[in-house]
Parts: structure tokens; C-alpha cells; sequence
């Protein structure tokens, strides 16, 4: 099989672009991914450290690799996700996390595509959806599809910053395609629209401070200073790829493409904080954010209703107050005194008094000094 001929496999598996390049070759991607870590940007990612040297050459994964066959799934939305930010009362899912798990969308299609390539050459292959320590995003960027922009996510000349990556390791030495150049310029956007200034410099992410890391990876209580700038970002956050330049361009056309479940987009906080675990689980069935389960789903709800202005979400502060996971019930104390303080402190004594965790007993503390 060609390489013409399994990009156009590819393509017709319902993939939006793919392209090829040498695996074998020298990369500096290892060595700024091994700086990430030394400067502790992984936060609690402890696996990120722990696979370190598997993630800093794809031949670390497979010896035997010479080439990646990298492909792309554009999910970019049909409208701008920013506006959703200005509706309160509703929770914002990040647009990856609409749908189904898209790694079991990019594997079903990249499964085929191999075996296709390796029946017709009997070459052998590995395929990868972002579940393994390899690096997807600098791959692309030496395959052509796009480059890693300043906010560090792969932007394509044709999708913006919208594509779902897989890669297709192979021992087989394929033509690779032309590496795209980064074109970025003196655009600075996804930096500064960052809610938590979690770019210390372009081209590099503090994770510790990403909102998409502090509502999916962080576990127990949300840091204060972070809690007013989630705003009602639920899961995730879309900022600083909603507002890329090269989204102009990015094609929403293709009918194979990603396509958002509708009670997805703004669900309502008053029903999302209400879900117990069996009602969590069938919300988000086949969902990525089934992955963090219903307590760490809860307490990012618990934010957004304090960040949200609306006095009738009280009552599902104030039964939060309660909830057996104790994530929840700080942060439910926290967002009854954003909405109403004098209710809160009326409630705090009784509730210290029965408070047995320390997190929790430390934010009505908080709350009781005046603190912000």
C-alpha cells in the first residue's frame, strides 16, 4: 500500500487529514517535555513522570518504529463556545467532551486503517489515541498536519485549533510528508485570554494552573484563587482554542466529523448538581467526563454556581452542604457565601459543629474570617 493510498484510506475511514512522518528520527520534543517535568508544570500528573522516558522518543515505545502515520478529526464547532461562558446558570463542558469518548471514536477507524495497512503489507503496527506515553502532538507537527502553537495545542492551517489526534507507528519505511512551520507570528491571544494566566511564557503550560487540569486531573478541593476565574467551566476550558485566528479557516462541513450531544451544551447547574452516581453515570454515558466520576464532577458544579449570580441555586447549595464526598460540601460552603453571605454564616456554627473533615472545616473557617 502506498503511502497516497493510505492517506486516501484514511480519509475515507471518515479521518479530516492524515500524513506521514519518520518516527526514528532525532527530536528536541523529549527534552522540552523532560523540562515540563523538572519545573513540576505536571502538577499531580504523576504518571507524566513516571513514563518520562517512554514519552521522550517514539522508538522509546517501539524499537522497531520508523514511521508515523498521524491522523486528524476535526470536532470544531458549529458556532463559538465563548458565549456560553456568559450564561450563568448553565455549566460549560468543554467541546471535546460533547459527545462520545473520542478516543474510542479515533481508535475504531485507526484499528481498521492499520490492519488494512498491515494485511495488505505485511508490515507490522502499533496504533495510539492519547491513552499511551507517546507525544501526538510534536508527531503532527513533523508530519505536517499542523504546528504546536503558543498555547500549546497542535493549530492547523485547515481545522484551527480543532483536530483529535491518533498516530499509527509502523516498521515500515514510509515517504514522509513536509513538516509544517509554525506561523503563530506575534499573535498572542490564547495567552492572554487565559482565565488563570496559566502560560508562564508561549509555548509553555503551567497544567497547575489550567483550568482543564484543576476540573479533570486535581483531585479534592479547587485552589481559592482559581475558583472565581472557572467561572461555569464545568469540565475543561475551550478559551484559548475558541479564540485562535486559524479557526477561521477550520471546516465544519464534513458529515463524518464530531457532532456535540445537544443536552450537553449548557446543561442547566440546578439538574447537574442534583445527580447522585447512578444518575451521573447515565448522563454521561460513554462520555469522557464519566472519567472523573460524579463527586469531582459535583464540586466543579458547586464552583459555577457560586461563580453564577443566581440566589435560586441556593437550595442546591445548601443540599450540597450535606453530600457525603467532602470535595462537594467545601465548595458548596463556598459557593453559599458567594450568594449569600449572612445565610452561610448563619449556617456555619451548627455545620462546624458536625464537620469532621479538615478541608471542609477549613473552608466555613475561611468563610467565618472574611477571607475572599
Amino acid at each position: 500500500m502506498s503511502p497516497d493510498s493510505l492517506k486516501s484510506l484514511a480519509l475515507e475511514l471518515g479521518f479530516s487529514t492524515a500524513r506521514i512522518c519518520r518516527a526514528d528520527e532525532a527530536w528536541s520534543a523529549g527534552e522540552r517535555l523532560a523540562e515540563f517535568i523538572a519545573d513540576g508544570h505536571h502538577g499531580s500528573m504523576g504518571w507524566m513522570a513516571e513514563t518520562l522516558e517512554r514519552r521522550q522518543h517514539p522508538t522509546a515505545m517501539w524499537p522497531e518504529a520508523k514511521s508515523a502515520v498521524v491522523v486528524g478529526l476535526n470536532y470544531g464547532p458549529e458556532q463559538d463556545p465563548l458565549p456560553l461562558l456568559e450564561r450563568r446558570s448553565e455549566g460549560v463542558i468543554s467541546v471535546y467532551a460533547q459527545n462520545a469518548d473520542y478516543h474510542d471514536l479515533l481508535k475504531k477507524r485507526l484499528k481498521h486503517l492499520a490492519r488494512a495497512f498491515a494485511e495488505k503489507t505485511g508490515q507490522q503496527v502499533k496504533v495510539f489515541v492519547d491513552t499511551a506515553p507517546l507525544m501526538e502532538k510534536p508527531l503532527a507537527e513533523k508530519a505536517g498536519l499542523g504546528w504546536q502553537g503558543k498555547h500549546t495545542n497542535l493549530v492547523s492551517r485547515e481545522f484551527g485549533s480543532w483536530l483529535f489526534l491518533g498516530v499509527m507507528l509502523t516498521e515500515a519505511e514510509l515517504d514522509p510528508d513536509e513538516a509544517e512551520r509554525d506561523t503563530c507570528g506575534s499573535c498572542r491571544v490564547c495567552l492572554d485570554i487565559c482565565p488563570t494566566e496559566a502560560f508562564p511564557e508561549p509555548y509553555r503550560l503551567d497544567a497547575r494552573r489550567c483550568i482543564s487540569y484543576l476540573t479533570i486531573e486535581h483531585k479534592g478541593v479547587i485552589p481559592v484563587e482559581f475558583r472565581a476565574p472557572m467561572g461555569n467551566r464545568i469540565y475543561g476550558c475551550d478559551d484559548c482554542l475558541a479564540v485562535c485566528p486559524w479557526n477561521k479557516f477550520a471546516q465544519t462541513s464534513n458529515e463524518m466529523a464530531f457532532h456535540p450531544r445537544p443536552e450537553l451544551k449548557g446543561p442547566l447547574l440546578a439538574e447537574l448538581a442534583a445527580l447522585d452516581d447512578a444518575g451521573f453515570r447515565q448522563v454521561f454515558t460513554a462520555s469522557p467526563v464519566k472519567r472523573i466520576g460524579r463527586d469531582r464532577f459535583v464540586r466543579n458544579v458547586m464552583i459555577a454556581i457560586g461563580n453564577s449570580g443566581d440566589a435560586g441555586l441556593i437550595p442546591s447549595v445548601e443540599a450540597a452542604l450535606g453530600d457525603a464526598a467532602p470535595a462537594v460540601r467545601a465548595m458548596a460552603v463556598w459557593a453559599l457565601a458567594r450568594l449569600d453571605d449572612e445565610r452561610a454564616r448563619a449556617a456555619s456554627a451548627a455545620a462546624l459543629d458536625a464537620e469532621t473533615d479538615a478541608d471542609v472545616r477549613a473552608e466555613w473557617r475561611r468563610l467565618l474570617s472574611g477571607a475572599e
